[in-house]
């Protein structure tokens, strides 16, 4: 029994210590490799979203983040945002825009393309990660991270704060939340609806939820959601998805 005992107590303590712990910045790397997210740094996206194309060329730190659309005189229009700004194209030709207008365009342009290649630029160095503790949803295992951003180099809303449900085997985010500032403030939370991997990349669509309670905390929204404590008010899909992973010369 004597040394039975000390097996058992060899074999707990050498299994407690093959756990590893893992960082907020851990997490997020082994997402970041899950989800295909670490090629989107050199690379040309193209999707649909509701009404608007939408294309991102990004390539050794230079971007172009582009919407095109018909406005409601058939004219073609075309917000781009580059490294040197924004800008206005109305028929191929440059239009001058109302600097108010023109940071409204320029939020909601990026907006989109940010959502759509998540995990990608969890590692910006305006991001600041702290590590919550874990959760079950639905009999799944998360990593919980609450995402916060410094003022310097985080954007017009870097007061918004963002939390993500990453699986603890899979490394897959399947739901985020946010709080926002801008129009009033809210907060959403999206549930994973479909995925698709195209060339590598995982591209997600959500159902998106608010809260019924304006009450409710952005760290407990997920046990608002098992409580059915929230309202599904849109789906954010992205369609006709076509992605190419760009050569970069090597110095």
């Amino acid at each position: 029994m004597k040394y039975l005992f000390i097996l058992l107590v060899s074999f707990l303590t050498s299994n407690i210590l093959s756990q590893e712990v893992l960082t907020a910045q851990q997490i997020i790397d082994k997402t970041m490799m899950a989800s295909g997210a670490n090629k989107v740094a050199n690379s040309e996206i193209t999707f649909k979203f509701r009404d608007k194309k939408y294309s991102a060329v990004r390539k050794n730190g230079q971007f172009k983040l582009a919407r095109l659309f018909k406005n409601k005189f058939s004219d073609t229009e075309q917000d781009q945002l580059t490294n040197d700004g924004y800008a206005k194209y109305v028929n191929g030709h440059e239009f001058p825009v109302l600097k108010e207008k023109a940071k409204s365009n320029e939020n909601a342009i990026n907006s989109v393309h940010y959502f759509s290649v998540l995990p990608y630029g969890l590692n910006d160095s305006a991001v600041h990660k702290k590590l919550l503790p874990s959760v079950k949803i639905k009999e799944k295992e998360y990593f919980k991270i609450e995402v916060t951003f410094s003022e310097d180099g985080g954007g017009e809303d870097f007061e918004d704060v963002f939390i993500y449900w990453i699986g603890k085997k899979d490394f897959l985010i399947d739901y985020l939340a946010y709080a926002y500032h801008t129009n009033g403030g809210g907060k959403r939370f999206r549930v994973l609806k479909e995925q698709c991997v195209k060339n590598g990349i995982r591209f997600v669509d959500y159902h998106n939820y608010q809260p019924l309670n304006t009450s409710i905390s952005l760290i407990d929204i997920d046990k608002a959601f098992e409580n059915n404590h929230l309202e599904k008010i849109s789906e954010i899909v992205l369609e006709d998805i076509e992605v190419e992973i760009l050569v970069t010369s090597e110095k």
